[in-house]
């Protein structure tokens, strides 16, 4: 009997279950012999990381056939962050990566699945289908459709966040006249694809090679091309393949990928949100990481790339300069060695990579900077940890002092920047938008890219307990743990306040004395729920600290 799909189809008392799949047309043949590979597919006609699956997902079920499986495709949810932001649709993003975990997990037991293939892209899916593949434990293996390739106008290469949430103040301010904006609007993504710097999607697709979940080149490989096509119909071999040796997700998702992952993060200067999405992942496989690995790791990898938003590199640049595999080749002596989906191990892979431009892909002596882009914050205001996305913090905000302007929620503080009414030397504070009191953990691309847009990247600083899009650059520290709603710090800081940080040292302080902090905190009231129906506000008493991962117990 098959592993998983023979309790489905196989003996005398399957018959209804058979008819049932005979009248999907599939044939009994595909039902008795081959293995069932389902391909959970985040296809969708809103996503620009994802208008493209239809041709990958025909690749996928070409290579399944060959590989003697039978593909068997379902739909998941995707939500775009991008069009999501600054508005209600964003309490929903971070929670829709438990309800892709639960429906893969869901679809996958109810049809005896012996085998995955994750079709995804962008921020919340891939780590949403590569939890429930720890959580199942069953042979899978995920394909990435691939960045987008960068805009262009006049020349000059464009991307989503330098070239629209940046420059819709300036275009409010009159810096750039609305025709120039539209333009930029019009150029800005010009086609299928995630967005093309190092923000979340990519990072995580990233991730994804680094931790041995998807085939060599597979992070990078730009979508729309045939190399992409290639590695789908290679990603549908490899499933029967995986199926066939009994490897399972745990075997390819241990400790020493997750480290390996963390440390491609911090190589490449990578998104603050892997912090949440890595240690979800780890969880649901089983494996025990702190925030502390995230900072450790931080302080021993060398920052190797300089992609946007940071740098000026694009992800189109980091494929043509070696991929994941070049960025191994440089970091082989850091590496755990473990097993990939590709068959290879990590330490073959490193052997194998090339570097085909040094100054995309620099070498160890020659980093962009000491450490990764990542750092992990202590203190006072932050007890659990905060997190903060160094790479993208200039030289001059490093250690900074500042005072405090309060805001309880992300529209009151975008109003006040908008309005230029945060003076220079101010810590922007934005609470109760963490996992429970958002709900949801809302990212803030539009205070952070308004303050950049308005030029106060080294003027003004922001503080949350919610979180950033990949794409914010600046000093902004997020993920501030406890949450206010929670009764963290965050909730006791009032106006004026002073507040000190210091990325060297890894401190976030707030310079009030205890013995006031005590007076406030028995004054403070936990506010009420901003969400007290639907599925959010089941979310919001499930959730766990950021600092955990804001997995669901």
């Amino acid at each position: 009997m098959k592993k998983h799909s023979g309790p489905v189809v196989q003996g005398i008392s399957r018959a209804p279950a058979r008819a049932l799949l005979h009248a999907c047309g599939f044939t009994p043949e595909q039902l008795s012999d081959n293995p069932f590979i389902g391909i959970a597919n985040s296809y969708s006609d809103i996503v620009p990381g994802h208008v493209g699956m239809q041709r990958l997902l025909r690749g996928v079920e070409l290579g399944i056939a060959a590989g003697g499986g039978t593909p068997m495709s379902f739909g998941i949810p995707a939500i775009c962050d991008g069009v999501a932001m600054g508005h209600a649709g964003m309490f929903y993003s971070l929670p829709s990566r438990e309800l892709i975990a639960d429906t893969v997990e869901s679809m996958a037991i109810a049809h005896g699945f012996d085998g995955l293939v994750l079709l995804t892209n962008c921020d919340k899916i891939t780590p949403g289908m590569l939890m429930a593949a720890g959580r199942l434990d069953i042979p899978a293996i995920a394909i990435t459709a691939g960045p987008m390739h960068s805009g262009r106008l006049a020349g000059k290469p464009l991307s989503l966040v330098r070239d629209t949430f940046e420059a819709f103040n300036k275009a409010e301010r009159g810096v750039i006249s609305e025709e120039e904006l539209h333009d930029l609007e019009i150029e800005a993504c010009p086609g299928l694809g995630s967005c093309q710097g190092l923000y979340t999607a990519n990072t995580m697709a990233c991730v994804t090679e680094a931790m041995g979940m998807s085939l060599v080149g597979c992070g990078t490989a730009l979508a729309g091309m045939a190399k992409k096509e290639r590695l789908a119909y290679d990603t549908g071999v490899a499933a029967c393949r995986l199926v066939e040796e009994d490897i399972t997700a745990r075997h390819v998702i241990t400790e020493a990928s997750i480290r390996n992952a963390i440390r491609m993060d911090m190589t490449l200067g990578g998104s603050t949100n892997s912090c949440l999405h890595i240690a979800a992942i780890a969880y649901e496989a089983g494996v025990d990481i702190s925030l502390e690995v995230f900072d450790q790791l931080s302080k021993e990898t060398p920052q190797i790339a300089h992609l946007r938003p940071g740098g000026d590199y694009m992800m189109e640049d980091l494929d043509w300069a070696g991929g994941i595999a070049g960025a191994f080749s440089v970091l082989a002596e850091l590496l755990d060695d473990n097993i990939t989906v590709s068959g290879k191990t990590v330490a073959e892979i490193a052997n194998e990579g090339r570097v085909t431009d040094s100054d995309v892909i620099r070498s160890l002596d020659n980093a962009y900077r000491e450490e990764g882009g990542i750092a992990v914050l202590r203190g006072n205001l932050c007890p659990d940890g905060a997190v903060v996305k160094q790479s993208a913090v200039s030289e001059k905000m490093r250690k900074f002092r500042g005072t405090a302007v309060c805001f309880d929620s992300e529209e009151e503080a975008l109003e006040a920047i908008i309005a230029d009414s945060i003076p220079n030397g101010s810590w922007v504070i934005i609470r109760y938008e963490g996992p429970r009191g958002g709900p949801g953990m809302r990212e803030m691309l539009n205070p952070t890219a308004t303050l950049t847009g308005m030029g106060k990247e080294e003027a003004v600083g922001l503080l949350t307990d919610g979180r950033f899009s990949g794409g914010t650059r600046g000093p902004c520290v997020g993920h501030i743990s406890p949450e206010a709603a929670a009764g963290g710090t965050l909730a006791l800081v009032q106006d004026g306040d002073e507040i000190a940080i210091d990325l060297d040292a890894r401190s976030l302080e707030l310079l009030v004395d205890e013995a006031e902090l005590g007076r406030r905190r028995e004054a403070w009231q936990a506010p009420d729920a901003k969400i007290t129906t639907g599925w959010l506000a089941r979310y919001a008493r499930c959730v766990q600290s950021a600092a955990s991962g804001a997995v669901m117990k």
